[in-house]
This record gives structure tokens, C-alpha cells and sequence, in this order.
């Protein structure tokens, strides 16, 4: 089988200034994307997975054609990236973070009718689709609102809208659900199965792994610019099969953190904080064998330990151990 999206040694390099005294400053080169190379095939939901910064929505505006690439090349559903701008806007809606490219005067209703007619959809099939993606998304009781009243999470279900308005075969989605609430977004996916069903190929950038598991047939996991990792889901986690995961919740020092880090036997650790806890999550090839010696990094560190458990590999298991660092790290360039 063709892939529909072919990305060749794909690379974006920015140039920005930085101060180096008090009235000078010098020219900065931030790599954000460094020779990304994969296929995507008809038909899957393949998902980009990767911290704030990894480079995920650098390389879906380059596949949108919002940004030129500094080298590399790419085709979609058989045009080439920066020879064929036009047709692969065609082939492709697309939801980029965040509600910026709605009309925020008009009405929902008037912003899924505006964009069709910019795909140049006639007025007949154009009120269709419309009225479909309005009963989809459950649109019906705000739609003839204008979009400033909308709250955040009303703007992405109206954003998520307006890329499935001209109906095109590859849907690129960059963080959909990124400010919906839990049963919006519990229902955005829903959809997004569905039409992944009816044999839309979806492309789908998240850091929420739990999501990319419930979601996604195949994934590439993207760290500062670079795959690190790419394949199917149980591919991606059975790659930790010959090591075990330990998850120590409580009060963890610095100290402690880095007692744990320099231990034989440890392959990689990264500590989080969530809800106000702080979690500590360490790959290892025999957890069991390094157990006594783990207790004892951390009460000797000062730790205040409230459980640890061994726990099943998850995707951001396997990013910890490729990284040493977890998927909250933003590591956007400063």
C-alpha cells in the first residue's frame, strides 16, 4: 500500500535574535524539526506524540503549507509538498491549536459557511455538509451565536467543524482537545473514531499518551525536533518488554531524585508533579532486584514515600525511557 503522507528528511530551522550586551544582539538558529523522515498510510490514525516544544506543530504547519521548510520534502495524497500548495490544501482539513483562525463576529454558522465557499463548495452541498458537522458535534444550540461568546471549549468543537467542511481524505488535528472539558472530549474522539471508520486517514498530535492509546493505529514519538521512537502502539510499548516500570508517589527531594538516577540498574528515572503530588517513575531491566536499593536512595535522601507500585508500560513510559524526562517538561526553546 502508497502512503498518503511521505515525509522525507524534513527540516525547519528558525532564526531568531538574542542579546549578547546592552544595545547588541546575535542571530540564533533554533532547530525544530532535524531530518524528520515517515509514512503515513491510508486509512490510519497516526499519531504525533511528544511534549509542549517537541516540534509536533511545527511539522503540521509545514505539511498544511502554512510554514516553508528549511530542507527535506513531503507529499500528500500524491502532491508534493512545495510544488502542489493548492491541491493539498484540498486534500486536507485541518485543526491547528488553539481558535485563532475563526471569525470571532460571525456566527458558527456563518464562519462553516465562509470556509466553504473558500474551498469553493457550491451553496447546496455547502449547507449540507454544514448541517451535518452541526449534528455531529451538537452544535445546534449555539451555532446561530456569534463565536466571542463562545466559551474556549465551544470554540475547538466549532474549530474541529471547520476542518471537516470540505470533506477531505486526511484530517490533521494538533491537539484537539487540548481546553475541552472531560465529556467533550471523551465525545470529540468518539467522532474522530467514527470517521476514521468511514476510512478517513486522521493525523493526530497530542501529549496526552492515554489518548494516542485509546486513538491511534501506529505513532511516532517526537523529541526536540527528532523521532525517537516509531511504530504501532503495542510495537512502541512492547520495545520495554525486557525492563519493568516502578512508580514511587510522596515527598521527593532533588537529592533523593538524583540518588535514585545514579543507581546501578536504573536505566532511566524522571519525576513529575501532578494534582500536587510528585510522582517518580523508574525504568529498569529487573525492578524487583533494585527495589531495596531504591527504598533505601530515597529514605536516605529525605524522601517521604506514600506508595510504589509496579505498574503496566504505558506510551509515556516509553518516552521516559528514550529521554530521561517526562511529558510535562516544556522544552520549547527559551
Amino acid at each position: 500500500m502508497e502512503p498518503i503522507i511521505q515525509v522525507r528528511d524534513l527540516t525547519k530551522v528558525y532564526q531568531s535574535k538574542e542579546r549578547s550586551g546592552l544595545l547588541s544582539s546575535r542571530v540564533k538558529n533554533v532547530d525544530a524539526l532535524k531530518g524528520i523522515t515517515l509514512d503515513i498510510f491510508p486509512g490510519e490514525v497516526f499519531g504525533l506524540l511528544g511534549p509542549n516544544g517537541a516540534g509536533k506543530t511545527t511539522l503540521i504547519k509545514c505539511l498544511t503549507t502554512l510554514l516553508l521548510p528549511t530542507r527535506g520534502a513531503a507529499w500528500i495524497n500524491g502532491y508534493q509538498l512545495e510544488r502542489d500548495e493548492n491541491a493539498i490544501r484540498a486534500s486536507i482539513g485541518c485543526m491547528l491549536m488553539g481558535d485563532r483562525g475563526l471569525y470571532w463576529k460571525l456566527t458558527g454558522r456563518e464562519n462553516l459557511d465562509f470556509f466553504g465557499a473558500l474551498y469553493q463548495i457550491p451553496p447546496a452541498p455547502r449547507k449540507k455538509q454544514a448541517d451535518k458537522i452541526i449534528e455531529m458535534l451538537n452544535l445546534g444550540d449555539i451555532v446561530d451565536r456569534t463565536v466571542e461568546t463562545y466559551s474556549s471549549g465551544q470554540k475547538m468543537k466549532l474549530a474541529f467543524g471547520k476542518a471537516l467542511i470540505n470533506d477531505a481524505p486526511v484530517l490533521i488535528l494538533d491537539e484537539p482537545t487540548n481546553t475541552l472539558d472531560l465529556p467533550s472530549a471523551r465525545e470529540l474522539r468518539t467522532v474522530v473514531h467514527d470517521l476514521n471508520e468511514q476510512g478517513r486517514t486522521v493525523v493526530y498530535t497530542t501529549h496526552q499518551m492515554s489518548e494516542a492509546e485509546e486513538l491511534c493505529d501506529r505513532g511516532a514519538s517526537i523529541d526536540r525536533g527528532e523521532v525517537i521512537a516509531l511504530g504501532t502502539i503495542p510495537e512502541l510499548k512492547a520495545s520495554l518488554n525486557r525492563e519493568g516500570v516502578t512508580k514511587v508517589e510522596g515527598v521527593i527531594p532533588a537529592t533523593a531524585f538524583r540518588a535514585v538516577r545514579a543507581l546501578d540498574g536504573v536505566a532511566s528515572a524522571a519525576l513529575s508533579s501532578k494534582d500536587g503530588a510528585q510522582e517518580l517513575v523508574i525504568v529498569a531491566p529487573n525492578p524487583r532486584a533494585i527495589l531495596p536499593q531504591l527504598i533505601h536512595a530515597l529514605m536516605d535522601n529525605g524522601a517521604v514515600l506514600e506508595q510504589i507500585s509496579p505498574t503496566e508500560v504505558t506510551l509515556e513510559d516509553v518516552f521516559i525511557a528514550k529521554t530521561g524526562r517526562t511529558l510535562a517538561e516544556d522544552t520549547r526553546v527559551k
